[in-house]
């Protein structure tokens, strides 16, 4: 497939940095190439006034309505969203750049089309080149790009469809299976997925109509609904695909529901729905609180389904099936979907859209990454998300999705900078340095956007590329002795406070 762009260079437009904005458009299965506009291009560049003292919009601004063309852009790029799903275009965008660029004003385009997004500091960054590569790329790890695809939903008359959030575009094929709220793509029951992948997810939002009628009735066995999803696509081959899945499940009501629903429930699914959720609504409603409103749901959800005493916190618990769900939500309430402090418009715009089409293990890790434990003692080992995990001699592996950190110990910090692991009697020392390189290599090999790998050490600036997602339980106002040594400058709960509040307010 041939790759045309058109480069707009220009100087000193926003704090005099000196940037390319690249935006690639592609037609799937056809081998033709859409170049946007001069003008839709140059709209990228007006995100900022002309006059050089006035700052960039932040999401002050955005708050404070005060931006002055962001709701003119966005506008023009939702026009513009629409033509190109009406023609079937995928709009990719590989902005890179020291500022920003207007990611946040695009972000409907690209995603109502179903684009591939890179957000990078250069063009000569390997997130760049190498993400770049990946989309050509023909192995085990490829995309598996396809195009023109149509998402259709057929249910039971008891369900309707409120919508979708997730990179497509509403058909509008209305009917009564419609719901009159609206969440996402919304008002019609199929969808159009110019552009999708192996790893393409879309998350659909239902609500039960209520039925009158006696629960003992609703119980009954042979009382079933169902759900059947229609996918059909065009294959990278260039074969037209049909997929067609259909669900079944029965109705449960009365006493013994609350055993059946805590079977059904799936943790990490439903931990994504809420970040999707949570990051739509920040989006389109105005006075939003996202940490209330997360709150609330989980305080409800274990005054539901947790075994307590009333007023009694000691005595809560939940079922294996839930224990995992606060510790999720804890990690929510600090993630870069929630807490856009210190991030500009362009990169929240960029961290929900991959979250909006990721499947549910990457999702997973962004919310609440993973970390891996390297020493002498034992082998590679799962360890807890928290600031405890530091030691000296240890060096552990953090996989945030955007950013893998591999984190260095004070004292193997020493060794390796003593070259310590060049000397043949310490190849056990040069094995330990290596594995955790090797672990982030694999990861990398199957990711897109290609994360950005940090090599940090211990009291080193770059170290809070792992403090940051660490749960702070201790921090300058703790009073105990901290085993790693380290601690977090923050005014965060940790999560042992987090959940001791969410015993007392769940079982009243």
């Amino acid at each position: 497939m041939d790759l045309g762009y058109l480069d707009i260079g220009y100087d000193s437009m926003v704090q005099k940095y000196a940037f390319y904005i690249k935006v690639y458009g592609r037609l799937l299965g056809a081998g033709q190439l859409l170049v946007c506009c001069l003008r839709s291009l140059a709209r990228l560049s007006w995100i900022v006034s002309k006059i050089l003292s006035e700052p960039i919009r932040s999401h002050k601004d955005l708050d404070k309505d005060s931006a002055l063309y962001y709701h003119k852009a966005v506008k023009f790029y939702d026009g513009l969203s629409k033509q190109l799903v009406h023609q079937g275009h995928v709009l990719d965008l590989f902005a890179c750049a020291l500022d920003q660029v207007g990611v946040a004003e695009l972000k409907i385009a690209v995603e109502r089309t179903g684009g591939l997004v890179v957000l990078a500091e250069s063009f000569g960054h390997s997130v760049f080149k190498d993400s770049l590569k990946r989309i050509f790329q023909s192995s085990d790890y490829d995309l598996g790009l396809s195009s023109n695809g149509i998402y259709e939903v057929n249910c039971s008359k008891n369900i309707k469809v409120q919508g979708i959030i997730g990179p497509c575009a509403s058909l509008e094929k209305k009917g009564p299976l419609c719901s009159e709220t609206v969440v996402g793509q919304g008002n019609t029951t199929a969808w159009k997925l110019c552009g999708l992948d192996k790893a393409t997810t879309l998350c659909l939002l239902y609500e039960i109509v209520k039925k009158d009628i006696p629960d003992p009735i609703a119980q009954s066995a042979n009382n079933q609904f169902y759900f059947q999803f229609l996918t059909y696509y065009q294959h990278s081959s260039g074969q037209m695909r049909l997929r067609a899945t259909t669900l079944s499940r029965r109705w449960v009501a009365g006493p013994g529901s609350t055993q059946d629903l805590i079977a059904g429930f799936d943790q990490e699914a439903a931990a994504v729905v809420m970040a999707r959720l949570v990051s739509f609504k920040m989006e389109s409603e105005a006075e939003f609180d996202p940490i209330r409103w997360l709150d609330k749901s989980l305080i409800h959800l274990c005054s539901q389904f947790g075994d307590y005493q009333k007023y009694s916190p000691s005595s809560f618990s939940l079922s294996p099936r839930f224990s995992i769900f606060p510790q999720f939500m804890f990690h929510l309430r600090r993630s870069q979907f929630v807490q856009v402090f210190n991030n500009s418009p362009d990169e929240t715009a960029y961290f929900r859209m991959i979250l909006n089409r990721e499947n549910v293990g990457n999702s997973v890790v962004m919310i609440q990454p993973s970390l891996i434990s390297y020493s002498f003692h034992s082998g590679p080992e799962p360890a807890l998300l928290d600031v405890a995990a530091i030691a000296a001699d240890r060096i552990l592996l953090l996989d945030s999705y955007f950013t893998i950190v591999i984190f260095h110990g004070s004292t193997i910090a020493q060794w390796r900078n003593a070259g310590y692991h060049n000397l043949p009697e310490h190849e056990v020392f040069a094995q330990l340095l290596q594995a955790p390189r090797d672990d982030a290599d694999s990861i990398i090999k199957e990711r897109f956007p290609v994360p950005r790998l940090v090599t940090c050490d211990q009291h080193g600036s770059q170290a809070r590329f792992l403090l940051a997602k660490l749960n702070p339980s201790a921090t300058y106002n703790s009073d105990a002795p901290v085993p790693g040594g380290d601690i977090i400058f923050t005014d965060d709960v940790s999560f042992e406070v987090f959940l001791d509040h969410l015993q007392r307010l769940a079982v009243q």
